[in-house]
């Protein structure tokens, strides 16, 4: 396994794996053993990232969310886990009421949500502190400032380290990250966004994000993140769910005549190398200019063995520059 840091103050900053294992579905649709079993071999390669969010998996069961919290905190306790693995979680998204989305009834983002959302998250994972702690969605019914200073204030009870934004507008992230500048309080280190190879159309909105999708890593934040060298984008869905290898599954919003070429220099990098689809993919975002920190999931050892695996996949610069460059 390889480490980046992720995080400036010295008392708070961790030394994480380069390959982030996402939790999502662990307790609900990944059953106990398998999830166990997941996450044991994780950790016996080196990893040391895990994700998760206070609203995993509410649409399964039509609840709230919390069992992918519950579950890894079952697995701490089993196998006496302390601070050597580093727990990120999100809340703001959690659904107020079971049977409810948070496309309209969403916990948000005030100073009272933050604190008793943090709190629950704490206990749902058994920790004293939350490692890494995310605003999961927008909440524009809440002053910027409020948010910023109820983060803040948990940091510096030390019940939270690194504060880290999902899914804002980019002009959100550097609004809140100022307001926290001017006022001397932390502000948010750690972005996470869907990214991947292939390209997506941004102009297709949904029941969240009426202008078009605010989840993926566009021009825009990339464009943030280089500007920004302290920050780190953690890159969710880079595989898209298995669309790689089943392109049956493709999103909507791949749906363009972009994707084609891109795909086709994909596999051929794959052949070249005698990886897969999707090692390529994961190197590609490992081994290139901006801080990125690929965040898998795994339903099976055998899917996290085939994500491990591209850790050591070195693509050569005539390689990378031929998937940099594809249109």
């Amino acid at each position: 396994m390889k480490y980046r840091t992720i995080g400036t103050d010295p008392k708070n900053r961790r030394d994480v794996s380069v390959l982030a294992l996402g939790a999502m579905l662990f307790g609900s649709r990944t059953d106990e053993e398998t999830s166990f079993a997941v996450l044991d071999r994780y950790v016996e390669a080196g990893g040391n990232f895990i994700d998760t969010s206070d609203n995993y998996a509410f649409w399964i069961d039509g609840g709230q969310g919390g069992q992918s919290e519950e579950l890894l905190g079952r697995w701490r306790r089993s196998r006496g886990i302390g601070d050597e693995i580093v727990f990120a979680t999100k809340l703001g998204a959690r659904p107020l009421a079971p049977g409810t989305s948070y496309v309209d009834n969403a916990e948000g983002l005030s100073a009272k949500v933050i604190r008793e959302s943090a709190e629950r998250s704490r206990d749902r994972l058994g920790v004293a502190k939350l490692d890494l702690l995310y605003a999961h969605i927008e909440d524009r019914t809440v002053p910027l400032q409020e948010t910023v200073e109820g983060f803040a204030e948990l940091v510096a009870e030390g019940t939270v380290g690194l504060l880290g934004v999902s899914n804002h507008a980019t002009w959100r992230v550097e609004r809140a990250r100022a307001l926290a500048a001017a006022a001397g309080l932390p502000g948010y280190e750690v972005l996470q966004y869907a990214h991947t190879h292939l390209r997506p159309r941004t102009d297709v909105p949904d029941g969240l994000f009426p202008d078009g999708s605010l989840g993926h890593a566009g021009p825009d934040l990339l464009s943030y993140l280089r500007a920004e060298p302290a920050l780190t984008l953690v890159a969710y869905s880079p595989l898209l769910k298995g669309a790689y290898t089943h392109p049956d599954r493709l999103p909507a919003d791949f749906d363009h005549p972009g994707t084609p070429a891109r795909l086709k220099v994909l596999r051929e990098v794959a052949q070249e190398t005698g990886a897969t689809v999707n090692q390529v993919v994961l190197a590609w975002q490992l081994g290139g200019p901006l801080p990125i920190i690929p965040l898998v999931g795994a339903s099976s050892v055998a899917q996290l063995e085939e994500n491990l695996a591209a850790v050591d996949l070195e693509l050569s610069p005539e390689q990378r520059a031929r998937l940099d460059s594809v249109h």
